[in-house]
């Protein structure tokens, strides 16, 4: 059974619900470029390369970041300098929800928002674009977050004021996840794949990490609230109750059995509130953790509880694939 399951959650979301991203950020500021004189016989320098392939990379960017709603970007770079419109059904990191115009409010020659205003208008223009998007509420607490593309310095100066609005996974450190599938499609529950390990920032929850690595949380199931509380939204309470025993049936599949006090470990879950609910977000995870000993958050841990699979047998030797018998000087041979 557990041990005050939800007395360790991820690190509380809300600073992470709206993350500003800036086109300025992801293109980087070109790099000035000096130039010798060269005898090129015809042939471009090694400069004049350099500075085409920036300028290719810089419209392709601009023109990933002008993506009309609909439009699924992703990117490898820690800058995201390669950011790329790709397919939705391909894994992306960012969806495009909605266009938004605030010129009326900055007018050429304001100052751009401070880092809180900025805040505010996403989670006011962009979220009114992201529920008619969506054809749906959006969990203030769920998989899906606001994320927005604003113009960078440059283009601000010139007079600039779209907004692209979108949609993007953040981990419980920040880190972006990836996607695939439209977002209308996706269910907004902020849950992991069973076998999942997030990682540990102090004492708190972050990123996903390899399990051999220091580690909060193991993901050890999934379950669906909705197929036992078919009529409508139950309290924590019942929630508590229910999940007490589906995740101790879950952990003990999902481990064979093994005694987690044993190994200093406690079960945990999630629970679910009204809005989230309302959103379809009815999913939760079951997953495993140890405590520090004075209580005051989540220890690290390392190494995973899932039963390992049953070696393969060794075959039976072959009767009719034994060694011939020697022949004998008596028998001529």
């Amino acid at each position: 059974m557990s041990d005050e399951p939800d007395r360790f959650p991820a690190a509380p979301k809300s600073a992470l619900r709206t993350r500003v991203l800036v086109v300025g950020v992801f293109i980087g500021a070109l790099v000035a470029m000096s130039f010798s004189w060269v005898f090129s016989w015809g042939f471009e320098t090694e400069a004049e390369r350099a500075e085409a392939a920036a300028e290719a990379a810089l419209t392709k960017r601009r023109e990933a970041f002008s993506s009309p709603p609909g439009s699924c970007l992703t990117w490898s770079a820690s800058d995201a300098n390669d950011v790329r419109a790709v397919r939705c059904a391909q894994d992306h990191l960012f969806e495009v929800v909605g266009v938004v115009d605030i010129a009326a409010e900055f007018p050429p020659g304001a100052r751009q928002p401070s880092t809180e205003r900025w805040r505010t208008i996403t989670e006011q223009r962009c979220g009114e674009k992201a529920e008619q998007y969506l054809k749906a509420p959006l969990d203030p607490v769920g998989k899906l977050s606001l994320g927005v593309l604003r113009p960078d310095d440059e283009q601000w100066r010139e007079g600039e004021r779209t907004l692209h609005c979108g949609l993007q996974w953040a981990g419980p450190g920040g880190e972006l996840q990836t996607l695939r599938g439209p977002a209308a499609e996706e269910n907004q529950s902020n849950v992991w794949e069973p076998g999942t390990c997030l990682g540990i920032e102090g004492k708190t929850v972050s990123d996903p990490v390899d399990c051999s690595a220091a580690h909060s949380y193991e993901i050890v199931g999934l379950v669906d609230l909705k197929t036992h509380f078919e009529d409508g939204f139950p309290a924590l309470d019942d929630q508590k109750t229910w999940l007490d025993t589906e995740c101790s049936r879950v952990v003990s599949e999902y481990t064979g059995e093994a005694d987690l006090r044993e190994k200093g470990l406690i079960l945990s879950w999630d629970l679910r509130e009204q809005a989230s609910w309302d959103a379809g977000a009815t999913m939760v995870n079951c997953k495993v953790a140890a405590k520090l000993e004075d209580d005051s958050g989540l220890a690290p841990v390392r190494g995973s509880v899932e039963k390992q699979p049953d070696p393969p047998p060794t075959p039976e030797p072959d009767a009719s694939q034994s060694a011939p018998t020697e022949p004998s000087a008596a028998n001529g041979g």
